[in-house]
């Protein structure tokens, strides 16, 4: 039946919804976004679990006067989200070398390393770290007694070994072995490293909450809104595990690596710049003086290019965006070394014949994992053991079994 006109007044007005609806239902919508963020953010702190404690406590990166170094007889323990509880215990002389400081023992071919974050094995049980397991490795193919006493350092770059070479022959090295990387060549003004504990102005460790809460204070402090609220996502575990999907892509990896800029991926462009052609005149200088240094006490130096994620990724490719070379700064510091006369195992185009090498760098923070570390001793023992080093030639028992 059709109503009447009566039940339906003509000037009856359409219903509204009550004010405070206006306000719940974005206050809902607000604090059901706030649940589901939350609620991602415990799910990838569950998968990425870390601690408040770092290896950068034990060390005091922004010296002057020695450069980068650790502090004595120091313990420190970490896990950072992607990596595994991690200890850095550095011996009397401020080293991870895995042994106390000392003359070497009789018959021992004793290789010092020098170099920076990736050279100390940063977020590996040093254990697993590729200075551990090379000596173990150049010891079964050469057939005599190899030890690997590590002196590296983050941010101890070129220009400070220079200065205090003395350090390093105080180890009594029959060989310096330099492992470099492309970041090294960056050399960070000291002024902006920061002091041991991070990024609070003191270290620290206060309850959760007050914790916390010096953590937004300090990235805020003198930032840009938006600017503070993206370093904020950017330590989040949300944010880790956004990126863990998106890296499982490596061509997708690269893209966005090489939208970095030229400070930290100039090294790639096959047109170098100005800054980078600065940077590499300057590791000039460094290496020669170095160079110099061990010629005068007839000590070899065999220097070595680690690969990075975003060149291990592209060599793992195949291929790389135009106008970007993997291999350009290996084969410009190959040329550098030789020019002085020095020794450079080139180790990058071996990564071709290795399964998945992008495999070996945690995804977000970029140092080698464990597996890394395993991929460089076995590429670094096989060149070591080629031929650039008389003393490490493969004894011929071992060279029939690798055959």
């Amino acid at each position: 039946m059709t109503p009447s006109s009566g039940e339906f007044p003509a000037n009856q007005k359409e219903a509204t919804l009550p004010r405070t609806f206006w306000i719940l239902l974005p206050a809902l919508s607000l604090l059901t976004m706030f649940f589901l963020a939350a609620f991602t953010e415990a799910a990838a702190r569950w998968i990425f679990p870390s601690t408040t404690t770092t290896g950068e406590d034990c060390m005091v990166l922004n010296d002057p006067s020695t450069g980068a170094r650790a502090i004595p007889n120091s313990v420190c323990h970490e896990k950072i989200p992607e990596g595994e509880p991690t200890e850095y215990r550095f011996n009397r002389c401020g080293h991870r070398a895995g042994m106390e400081c000392g003359p070497k023992a009789p018959g021992t071919y004793r290789i010092v390393m020098v170099g920076t974050s990736v050279a100390i094995g940063m977020r590996v049980p040093r254990e697993k770290t590729f200075a551990a397991l090379l000596p173990v490795e150049l010891s079964k193919l050469t057939g005599r007694k190899v030890e690997l006493y590590n002196e590296a350092m983050p941010y101890r770059f070129t220009d400070v070994l220079a200065r205090h070479f003395d350090e390093i022959l105080a180890a009594e090295p029959d060989m310096i072995l330099l492992a470099l990387t492309a970041k090294d060549l960056e050399k960070i003004p000291m002024k902006t490293i920061p002091a041991a504990g991070g990024i609070g102005e003191e270290n620290e460790h206060f309850g959760l909450p007050a914790e916390t809460w010096h953590f937004v204070k300090a990235v805020f402090h003198a930032r840009a809104l938006l600017t503070s609220m993206a370093e904020l996502f950017s330590r989040s575990r949300t944010y880790t595990l956004l990126l863990h999907v998106l890296y499982d892509s490596q061509s997708q990896y690269v893209k966005s690596s090489l939208t970095a800029g030229d400070n930290d991926m100039g090294y790639l462009n096959v047109q170098e710049s100005a800054l980078w052609q600065k940077r590499i005149k300057e590791f000039d200088g460094d290496i020669a003086e170095i160079e110099d240094e061990a010629r005068d006490v007839h000590v070899p130096i065999v220097t070595v290019l680690l690969p990075n994620h975003a060149q291990a990724a592209m060599i793992a490719m195949g291929e790389w965006p135009t106008g970007y070379d993997p291999y350009k700064l290996d084969e410009e510091l190959k040329s550098i070394i030789a020019s002085h006369g020095g020794t450079f195992i080139d180790m990058m185009p071996d990564i071709r014949n290795v399964p998945d090498p992008q495999q070996g760098f945690f995804p977000v923070e970029g140092h080698p994992n464990a597996r890394g570390h395993a991929m460089m001793s076995l590429l670094l023992a096989r060149e070591l053991t080629s031929g650039v080093v008389p003393a490490l030639r493969m004894d011929s028992q071992a060279q029939a079994a690798s055959k």
